[in-house]
């Protein structure tokens, strides 16, 4: 673990590879609706939560069980994946975690909707393949895609729109920096 080689350097590329083709999967298999394929993303022991608690499940059955859920009440979703940053845990070659920024596109309660989130995760290698550990899901806004400009302009505060109250959002306003930044006014 320890030693610099070529081969471990190697490794750990295709490793970064395999962490973002699993990113790319979750994508797919969630607006896929591909049932089948989901319990291959997961650990037996994955934590899947939003930042908001509106999601929360442990174990295997009971995140395949939630998203099942969810998409009782979602239409067609178009998951995007930008940038992402990993880092391989010093001590244990099979974990690693990440951030992944994200937006999708999607319809909820026949209403279409637009969404910024980022993941928080952490990866474990699982029966030698990459799988998600930990899920975390925050988001900068979660609108219907007729009160997007609104968003970023009088009602600023709350952008979080999806469920029957809008209520503030996950980030920037709640991260350490930006209060640093901005500090409040009293």
């Amino acid at each position: 673990m320890g030693t610099n080689t070529l081969e471990r350097r190697l490794r750990r590329l295709e490793d970064r590879v395999e962490i973002g083709e699993l990113v790319m999967r979750y994508g797919l298999v969630m607006d896929d609706r591909d049932v089948d394929a989901m319990p291959a993303l997961f650990t037996p022991d994955v934590r899947i939560r939003s930042a908001d608690g509106v999601m929360d499940a442990r174990g295997r059955d009971a995140a395949v069980a939630m998203f099942l859920g969810r998409f009782t009440v979602l239409g067609p979703s178009n998951h995007f994946t930008h940038d992402r940053l990993v880092e391989f845990d010093a001590d244990d070659d099979d974990r690693a975690t990440g951030l992944v920024l994200s937006h999708a596109e999607m319809q909820r309660k026949g209403q279409p909707m637009l969404a910024a989130m980022r993941y928080h995760d952490v990866y474990r290698r699982w029966e030698g393949r990459w799988c998600f550990a930990e899920r975390l899901l925050s988001f900068m806004y979660y609108v219907p895609t007729a009160d997007y400009l609104d968003a970023f302009g009088p009602g600023l505060d709350r952008r979080m729109r999806a469920y029957d109250q809008a209520v503030p959002a996950d980030w920037p306003e709640q991260l350490t920096t930006w209060k640093r930044y901005y500090p409040a006014k009293e």
